[in-house]
């Protein structure tokens, strides 16, 4: 009896992550208006496309949350290819440490400047809890999601490493479902380089 009640969990928890996989969001094709723009800091292209975005006219400021203390707004525009708004508009993060520290940066940020939508980049993987995370903590705004591909090579090695990323996010998405259904605070991942590979720094 034992025995298929284990079998039955895994095979579950099994189906779980494949359709956590196969559902994981793409960035969709047209943005409508929206307040602001957060862009979480770590692997992928995240920051490149979070102010190209802005660049282009979207959202009336940026907040880039869970940026490394040293680093400043001029190193930031510089590797992000800042242009005009990214001295006037953008906004730089230091306190959040971890998804659900992004998540309170961001929505007060979100309250101070009185907005009711935000555009969320990160990771396609990193998306589904963030969003879980962004909505519990900011549920008078609309949360509209805009995946970033992580950067991963080729080879066998990085296709097992990405699988791992992958699996570590499925079980963090599953523990913050819960937590906050409970009204638990997350704080999953403390540190958030054992799974971004290039936080800003």
């Amino acid at each position: 009896m034992l025995k298929r009640i284990v079998i039955a969990l895994v095979l579950l928890y099994g189906l779980g992550f494949a359709a956590f996989a196969i559902r994981l969001p793409k960035a969709p094709r047209a943005i409508g208006p929206v307040g602001g723009i957060v862009a979480l800091t770590g692997g992928g292209s995240r920051l490149d496309v979070a102010v190209a975005l802005f660049e282009k006219g979207k959202g009336e400021r940026l907040l880039i949350s869970g940026v490394f203390p040293q680093t400043t707004k001029k190193e930031l525009k510089t590797l992000a290819h800042g242009k005009k708004r990214f001295d006037c508009c953008v906004d730089l993060g230091y306190a959040a440490e971890n998804t659900f520290g992004n998540a309170k940066e961001a929505a007060a940020w979100a309250r101070f400047h009185h907005y009711k939508s935000i555009l969320l980049v990160t990771s396609r993987y990193h998306m589904p809890r963030s969003v879980a995370e962004f909505r519990d903590v900011m549920p008078g705004v609309t949360v509209i999601p805009y995946p970033v591909d992580a950067e991963t090579g080729k080879d066998f090695a990085s296709k097992i490493r990405a699988l791992k990323v992958l699996h570590s996010e499925y079980a963090k998405f599953i523990a913050v479902t819960f937590l906050t259904a409970t009204g638990l605070e997350p704080g999953l991942d403390q540190d958030k380089s054992a799974t971004d590979s290039d936080t800003a720094s």
